[in-house]
């Protein structure tokens, strides 16, 4: 049997260039601000600011279990793209990652584009738990993304 993953994409177009709107989303120090999906979110390896290699926690609401993946950034590359991938194995995860590209745009806009993957545990309940959860975090994207940009309209465009 082949290793099915839930998938998605969501992308928002963004009021600011790329390189403040990478810069907002991996400040941990600010990301409870605008992110609605979190109850907490921090660096856990005592670096001082996201990179490649660096582990972060992002703890769900305590609507969603409050249900907490700890991640290892894959990919940093400012302003571009980052990805990470989950270390820990929280309640019905097997696997997750997720990647965020950005793309400049020729008025001082910019585009997000959320990418993310995963697998769910007990395998023999993917049927019943994947397309769940991945209605859930589509919209939980969505409404992120839609906070960001609020976030983002409300501060200005260049104040990162």
């Amino acid at each position: 049997m082949g290793k099915h993953q839930a998938r998605a994409e969501v992308s928002e177009l963004m009021p600011a260039p790329s390189a403040v709107v990478f810069d907002v989303i991996h400040d941990y120090a600010r990301r409870l601000e605008w992110d609605t999906l979190l109850s907490a979110a921090y660096i856990d390896d005592g670096a001082p600011e996201a990179g490649k290699g660096v582990i972060t926690v992002c703890v769900g609401r305590v609507a969603l279990g409050r249900i907490a993946l700890r991640t290892v950034y894959v990919s940093f590359q400012r302003p571009h793209v980052a990805a990470v991938k989950m270390l820990n194995r929280p309640p019905f995860f097997a696997t997750w990652a997720a990647s965020i590209r950005h793309e400049d745009l020729t008025d001082g806009r910019s585009s997000v584009t959320y990418t993310f993957s995963f697998t769910s545990r007990p395998r023999f309940l993917a049927w019943l738990l994947e397309p769940i959860m991945l209605r859930v975090f589509r919209w939980e994207t969505r409404k992120r993304l839609g906070s960001l940009r609020a976030y983002l309209q409300q501060r200005g465009p260049h104040n990162s």
